[in-house]
C-alpha cells in the first residue's frame, strides 16, 4: 500500500451559520465538525493529515492540537488555492492525498477507508467520492462514460436538462495521486466569476492529459452533508444522534424514546443499562452496566458504575461508585467523588466533596468541599459552610458520624468517628470521635405569652 496523507479546508469563516464561532468549530453531538472528520482519520492508516486554517486558525489548533499539523490560507481564494498551502508539507512526496472539508462531520472511517482503496485499485490520478441525491438541485453533477469512467463533473448552473436529470453528484471529498495533484494545481487559474482557484479544476486537467479519472459512490447520502448553515447543523445533529443511539442499542442498551435520548459521540455505555426520555450524557462519560437513567438526567465528563440509578439529577466531572442512588432532584458538581452504595436524596448539591461507602444525604442538603467517610448519615438539612467570602475550607466526617437535621458545620472542623452531632447545631469546633456535640439556644417557654399578648 503507498503512503496515504489527509489534507482538511477549516479555513472558512462560514458567514451563512450566523455566528461568531468560525464554522468547522461548531459542535454536533458534542465534538467540533472538523474534529469529527480527524477523528475519522485516525483508522484509515494517514500518515500526515494537515489542516488549511485560516478564520480562527488560533481556536481551530487549540481545538485539534497534536492531531493534526498546520498551514495557514490568509486569504480565502478558493479550494485549489487552500490545497495549494499544503505544498510545503507534501511535495514530492509519493502516494495518495485525500483531500476533505472539515465542515463534514458525518463522513465515516469505513467510506474514507473504501475510498481510498478504491482510488488505489483502479490506479486512477484521481478519484471523486460521490452520491445519489433524490435532490440534486445546487450540486455538481458526475457525469460518467461507456467504460464507468469519470468523463467530467458539471455544475449544476452551468448543466443542461439532460445533465441536471442525473443524480449522482459531486461530494467534494477528492483522493488524488500526491505528486499529480501538486503539478496541476501549478495550471489552475482563477479565471472565473469569483476570481477563485477551485480544487475540481484539477479533474478537468487530469483529463485532459489523458489520466484516469475514477468515482467512488457511497450508498449513504447523508454521510457527504455539508454543514453550512444552522438548518444543516440540526440535520447533521439528527443524523449523528441517531446513528449513536443505534450503535449503542445494537450493544444492548435500552432506550425508551431514542429520538429524545442526546448522547455525545465519545460516551460509553455498559449493557442493560436503561435510559429514559429526555436523557443528556455529554463529554467523555462512561455509564456501567445495569444502569437507570432517570428522566431529564443530566451527566457530563463522568464515570457512573454499575447498578447505580441517576433521576431528574445532574452529574458533573465527578466519580460515582455502584449501586449508588442519585436523586430525584440531586446536583452533583465538579471534583465529587461518590463511593459505593452511597444515597444522594432529593435536593441534595455535593460538590468537590468525596462520600464514603454506604453513607447517605437523604434530602435538603448541601456539602461542599467535604470528606466524608464510610457509613455517615447526614440529617435533612444539613450544611458544610465552606466558604467566609475569601477562602475555601474543609470540612472532615469520619466514618460512622451522625449529623442531625439542620446542623450547620462550621470549616474548617472535623467530626469524629461515630459521634453525634445533635439536630439544629452550629458546629464550629472540631467534635471528638463517639462524642455528641450539641450548638443550641436551650428552649425556653413562656407560659400563657400569647393570652397576655392579646
Amino acid at each position: 500500500m503507498s503512503k496515504r496523507f489527509a489534507v482538511i479546508l477549516a479555513a472558512g469563516k462560514g458567514t451563512r451559520m450566523k455566528s461568531d464561532l468560525y464554522k468547522v468549530l461548531h459542535p454536533v453531538c458534542g465534538k467540533s465538525m472538523v474534529q469529527h472528520v480527524v477523528d475519522q482519520l485516525k483508522g484509515c492508516e494517514v500518515e500526515k493529515t494537515i489542516a488549511v486554517i485560516g478564520h480562527g486558525a488560533e481556536l481551530v489548533k487549540e481545538r485539534l492540537g497534536a492531531d493534526a499539523e498546520y498551514v495557514l490560507q490568509e486569504e480565502q481564494l478558493g479550494t485549489g488555492h487552500a490545497v495549494m498551502q499544503a505544498e510545503s508539507l507534501l511535495a514530492g512526496e509519493k502516494g495518495t492525498t485525500v483531500v476533505l472539508c472539515g465542515d463534514t462531520p458525518l463522513l465515516t472511517q469505513d467510506t474514507i477507508n473504501a475510498l481510498l482503496q478504491y482510488h488505489e485499485e483502479q490506479e486512477a490520478k484521481a478519484t471523486v467520492l460521490t452520491a445519489i441525491a433524490e435532490d440534486p438541485s445546487g450540486y455538481g453533477r458526475v457525469l460518467r462514460d461507456a467504460d464507468d469512467a469519470v468523463k467530467r463533473i458539471v455544475e449544476h448552473k452551468d448543466a443542461n436538462t439532460e445533465e441536471r436529470s442525473v443524480k449522482e453528484i459531486n461530494t467534494g471529498t477528492y483522493c488524488f495521486d500526491n505528486e499529480a495533484l501538486f503539478e496541476a494545481l501549478t495550471h489552475v487559474n482563477n479565471d472565473n466569476v469569483q476570481g477563485e482557484y477551485y480544487l475540481p479544476d484539477v479533474i478537468e486537467i487530469l483529463q485532459k492529459q489523458g489520466e484516469l479519472i475514477s468515482a467512488y459512490q457511497t450508498p449513504d447520502f447523508d454521510e457527504t452533508m455539508g454543514v453550512n448553515d444552522r438548518v444543516a447543523l440540526s440535520r447533521a445533529e439528527q443524523v449523528m444522534q441517531t446513528r449513536i443511539n443505534e450503535k449503542h442499542m445494537k450493544a444492548g442498551v435500552g432506550m425508551i424514546d431514542p429520538s429524545n435520548t442526546y448522547i455525545h459521540s465519545d460516551v460509553e455505555i455498559g449493557k442493560d443499562t436503561l435510559l429514559y426520555p429526555g436523557v443528556v450524557l455529554e463529554g467523555s462519560t462512561v455509564v456501567g452496566e445495569q444502569c437507570v437513567i432517570g428522566p431529564h438526567s443530566e451527566v457530563k465528563n463522568s464515570r457512573i458504575g454499575n447498578e447505580t440509578t441517576v433521576k431528574q439529577s445532574v452529574v458533573h466531572e465527578s466519580e460515582v461508585g455502584k449501586s449508588v442512588a442519585i436523586g430525584p432532584f440531586s446536583h452533583i458538581r465538579p471534583e465529587s467523588d461518590i463511593s459505593d452504595n452511597v444515597r444522594v436524596g432529593n435536593f441534595v448539591e455535593i460538590k468537590k466533596t468525596k462520600m464514603g461507602q454506604g453513607s447517605k444525604a437523604s434530602h435538603l442538603s448541601y456539602l461542599g468541599d467535604a470528606e466524608i467517610g464510610d457509613g455517615v448519615n447526614v440529617g435533612c438539612g444539613s450544611i458544610t459552610v465552606n466558604y467566609d467570602g475569601k477562602n475555601k475550607y474543609l470540612t472532615k466526617i469520619e466514618d460512622g458520624a451522625f449529623i442531625g437535621c439542620n446542623s450547620n458545620l462550621i470549616a474548617p472542623v472535623t467530626v469524629g468517628q461515630g459521634a453525634y452531632v445533635a439536630a439544629g447545631s452550629t458546629i464550629t469546633e472540631d467534635v471528638p470521635g463517639e462524642a455528641l456535640a450539641i450548638a443550641r439556644e436551650r428552649q425556653t417557654n413562656k407560659e400563657n405569652y400569647v393570652k397576655k399578648d392579646k
